[in-house]
């Protein structure tokens, strides 16, 4: 969101390429650690951080799907492959209350019909606090970035893609559990209440690794694991 500028945005928690800071090419996370498994994807994933009562608690739990969902079975036929180097930013970070985020949403892990919703809600004991966020599907074709990080891509329409974004790419789906429950008084997200929940993604998968698991999994539909092998 600033690049060149340490510290001149919130707190964020990391996950994938471990070198990611304010100077990153896509360059740097091709040749970077990674803490995702497989370690194939050297992408770059962060969130902002969560706080209760003013500490800070990490996930202890984080998936990335990488989807075909969300548009008609024809659009899920040619879905290209998320191009090297794309950015994204998904949600809103400076919503001012759960109707300004209708993207992201909180929920209860082994807690039932405990519901959701777009701030924080209380879970039972024995339960964790999950966030769900759905990235944007439809890309214009030309942009890997854009000034706001967003108008680069869009979400579907009806089942496709908008004439203005008309090449759909895998949905990626950003799941985090946190090990906290109960009332959510002293909860607060490092850009603000729950319903700031956003996720920025930065993509460095290997070009033929991405290209492979669209080609087996995703166009002809088929729940693929992690090694993105049915």
């Amino acid at each position: 969101m600033f690049p060149n500028l340490p510290g001149a945005s919130h707190m964020h928690s990391f996950f994938g390429a471990t070198v990611t800071n304010a100077n990153t090419t896509v360059e740097d996370l091709v040749n970077s650690p990674t803490s995702c498994n497989p370690a194939t994807d050297k992408s770059s994933y962060w969130v902002p951080t969560l706080y209760v009562n003013n500490q800070p608690v990490e996930p202890t739990g984080t998936t990335f799907y990488y989807l075909g969902e969300g548009v008609r079975d024809d659009v899920i036929a040619r879905t290209q492959p998320l191009p090297f180097g794309l950015r994204i930013v998904a949600g809103n970070a400076k919503a001012t209350g759960p109707g300004d985020n209708t993207i992201s949403r909180w929920s209860c892990l082994h807690a039932g019909d405990a519901g959701s919703g777009h701030d924080f809600i209380t879970c039972p004991a024995g339960t964790m606090l999950e966030s769900y966020l759905d990235f944007p599907q439809c890309w214009n074709g030309r942009d890997l970035d854009s000034p706001d990080h967003k108008s680069h891509m869009a979400y579907p329409v009806n089942g496709d893609c908008p004439s203005t974004h008309p090449v759909p790419v895998p949905k990626l789906r950003q799941v985090l559990r946190y090990p906290v429950n109960g009332p959510t008084a002293g909860f607060r997200l490092a850009s603000g209440g729950g319903f700031t929940m956003h996720g920025d993604f930065f993509n460095a998968w290997p070009v033929a690794e991405m290209e492979r698991r669209v080609n087996d999994c995703i166009r002809p539909i088929i729940k693929c694991g992690a090694d993105g092998h049915p």
